[in-house]
């Protein structure tokens, strides 16, 4: 198991950077860059199964380690659906984790995984572009002024 991070400045608070990672909205349009129509099934509970599915229903299956409100997510990676089917795996600490950590109203936004070799150069070209629009959403979002 590697383990490899990526971290951004975000022009934005810790919660409006938390609610676009891990909104409803929202989750699909960053996450787009590793899969068209990706999508989460999840409740995002510390124990609850979350499925990561890309636009045919295919991805990973996962369970939520940790969730400490616009601060920390760890997500656990335990498996893989195919043609519908979920087959479990035993990858050890195949772990996405999100920090966040927010000094006068800007984010820096950490990620940090563990995962298999042959991953890394997938997620080493997917990554930076994933936080890009995570950056942009959560910029735009905060100009926004609700009238």
């Amino acid at each position: 198991m590697e383990k490899i991070e990526f971290k951004t400045s975000i022009n934005s608070p810790a919660k409006k950077v938390w609610d676009v990672l891990f909104g409803e909205k929202t989750y699909p349009q960053w996450t787009a860059v590793f899969a068209e129509g990706s999508r989460v099934e999840t409740d995002w509970k510390k124990g609850s199964k979350a499925l990561f599915l890309d636009g045919k229903g295919d991805g990973m299956v996962a369970v939520i380690r940790e969730n400490i409100p616009d601060k920390y997510m760890s997500v656990k990676h335990i498996g893989e659906i195919k043609d519908g089917k979920e087959e479990l795996q035993d990858w050890g600490e195949s772990l996405e984790n999100y920090t966040l950590n927010e000094k006068d109203g800007k984010t820096e936004l950490l990620i940090d995984m563990g995962i298999t070799k042959e991953w890394i150069e997938y997620f080493n070209e997917t990554w930076p572009k994933a936080l890009d629009k995570v950056k942009e959403i959560a910029e735009k979002q905060h100009d926004h002024i609700e009238t």
